[in-house]
């Protein structure tokens, strides 16, 4: 009886607990291709975390006050050629005055969310360590470059005497989260040695465009590469150097599938050659 109690309170077989009747009730849940597709490459936890600070300069800072209690701001950065994040802080704010007391803190930065989008389903980044003063002039030049091409007002301000510059050297942690059940952590190593994927700065209009003008290249996309032969419909949610990545409607439910590209787009104008192959492949062209 206490059993099936316990099976009447799931709405479905997702490992999160879900009421009866809820929304989360569909959230498709893994649903395989008809036929066997061949494996695709997607980017890493380091090459989105990458992607992301490389798409913006607005970050949320999380410091420390002398009570010890945390301090959440927004405030802006750039980065270094690796990657690493740089602020420049005035000591008048308590951001700045937390980070002089204790270098301890956590950086966190979203991927660019176009107008109607769910916020939830965009990519963001969170860096956890330690930040430092640029060590020697050559270091300060370096991190002075950085924040002034993400900044070019910082030219001005950066220039004051009670601003500091702060480069997040010492990172223990980086999490990527590209949104719901897509997250995963990624080394300082691993984060220095990727590159910001190229063709993000198109992405988002590269998806529309194919949603409102190629559904017909999308579904048999679906079909002939993703494997899902019973597909009726199929509309792109993202698009990267590697592939794309499709929402597909079949008689047996919804599906998300991956197509990948030939080779990878390796220019910000590489999504639409990339995406013309992918098309004629599945035509058999």
């Amino acid at each position: 009886m206490a059993d099936a109690a316990a099976g009447a309170k799931l709405a479905t077989s997702n490992p999160h607990d879900v009421p009866m009747g809820s929304a989360a009730a569909d959230f498709p849940m893994p649903l395989e291709p008809l036929v066997e597709a061949a494996p695709t490459r997607r980017p890493s936890a380091a090459e989105e975390a990458r992607t992301i600070a490389a798409s913006g300069n607005l970050a949320t800072l999380a410091s420390l006050t002398a009570d010890g209690d945390p301090w959440a701001s927004v405030v802006t950065y750039g980065t270094l050629s690796d990657g690493v994040p740089v602020l420049c802080l005035s000591r008048l704010a308590l951001h700045g005055r937390n980070l002089a007391a204790d270098q301890r803190a956590s950086l966190a930065i979203s991927a660019p969310i176009p107008d109607g989008a769910d916020p939830s389903d965009y990519g963001r980044v969170t860096f956890a360590g330690h930040v430092e003063e640029p060590a020697d002039q050559g270091e300060l030049a370096a991190a002075r470059a950085a924040y002034e091409a993400a900044i070019p007002s910082a030219k001005v301000f950066a220039e004051f005497g009670d601003f500091t510059f702060w480069v997040l050297l010492r990172v223990k942690t980086i999490r990527w989260v590209g949104g719901f059940g897509r997250m995963a952590s990624t080394t300082v190593e691993e984060y220095a040695a990727a590159e910001p994927d190229p063709v993000a700065p198109h992405a988002d209009y590269a998806v529309r465009h194919l949603n409102e003008d190629h559904a017909d290249a999308l579904l048999d996309m679906a079909r002939a590469i993703a494997g899902h032969t019973d597909a009726t419909a199929a509309s792109c949610l993202r698009a990267d150097r590697y592939g794309l990545d499709l929402d597909v409607a079949t008689p047996r439910g919804r599906a998300l599938a991956r197509v990948g590209f030939a080779e990878p787009a390796t220019a910000p104008d590489g999504l639409r050659p990339a995406t013309v192959e992918l098309a004629k492949r599945a035509r058999g062209q």
